[in-house]
């Protein structure tokens, strides 16, 4: 029974369809794990929801900063509403359930057996697996809670920026959010840097890769993850990097995980924005 791996695909839904094909993939037998992001800025994000909500048990999805603000969206948060390309997914007969669905989506998801670890973003270096898992579950609970509005109303918003178990309400809930859906460069010390979004290279000094950070408390697991195009397929100590920018016109990334060494599947990508268009 194949398990597959695949990065990001907002709303590529055409693209996601082809590399199935080149996978021959069989939804029953296979299973797949998404990383996030499934939604926004591509031209079918509506038929990305219905096709993967479909898979049912066969698909395991973590939710991502786009899928978050589809939510957002559809709770009556539009402070981001300039950035959409939701309205189908918003005005679809379907959307209460696709939204319920995927409310109930995780943040992180664990395979011990694989002592594997599928996030979107990334983890502070402070947070060990027990941490990590606890907190997604933290930020689970108020998506999936009576109150989930009044939480996606108030999820924007880069503070606080490090780490600290005293935190409480919002304020805990906004990091942790970030970590897990936003994260690409922090300070050594775990300060989140949010507005960060190239390659590694160009970041302001001080910055590191948040999977870079000496004595990460996660550094023993394995970690895939999505949400940093600009990396593209990147393998490295312990994590593996899986958007490659397919809505850029880069490629969509599947990887087996059946087998080690784990290498990549990728489909090329006409994209359908170019850096700056966001």
């Amino acid at each position: 029974m194949p398990t597959y791996a695949i990065g990001d695909i907002q709303g590529c839904y055409l693209e996601l369809r082809a590399l199935l094909d080149r996978l021959a993939f069989d939804p029953l037998t296979d299973r797949l794990w998404f990383v996030g992001d499934l939604v926004n800025r591509g031209p079918d994000s509506l038929d990305v929801l219905r096709f993967v909500h479909a898979l049912g048990e066969g698909a395991v999805v973590v939710l991502g900063n786009h899928d978050l603000h589809l939510l957002a969206l559809a709770a009556g948060n539009t402070k981001h509403a300039k950035k959409s390309t939701l309205d189908a997914v918003l005005k679809a007969p379907d959307r209460d359930e696709l939204l319920h669905w995927l409310r109930h989506r995780p943040l992180l998801h664990h395979d011990p057996e694989r002592n594997l670890i599928l996030i979107h973003a990334g983890l502070p270096p402070q947070w060990d697996l027990a941490d990590a898992r606890a907190r997604a579950g933290e930020l689970e609970a108020a998506l999936q809670g009576d109150d989930y509005c009044d939480f996606l109303l108030a999820m924007y918003g880069d503070q606080p920026d490090r780490w600290s178990p005293e935190l409480t309400g919002m304020e805990r809930l906004r990091f942790i959010t970030n970590c897990l859906t936003r994260l690409r460069f922090c300070a050594a010390d775990g300060t989140l840097a949010l507005k960060e979004k190239g390659d590694i290279g160009r970041q302001a000094a001080g910055l590191i890769p948040w999977f870079q950070v000496p004595d990460r408390k996660t550094r023993h697991a394995r970690i895939i993850f999505g949400h940093w195009s600009t990396l593209g397929y990147r393998e490295e100590d312990n994590v593996w990097a899986i958007d490659s920018g397919c809505l850029w016109g880069g490629a969509l990334t599947a990887i087996q995980l059946d087998n080690m060494p784990w290498m990549p599947i990728q489909l090329n990508c006409k994209g359908y924005l170019a850096p700056g268009q966001d």
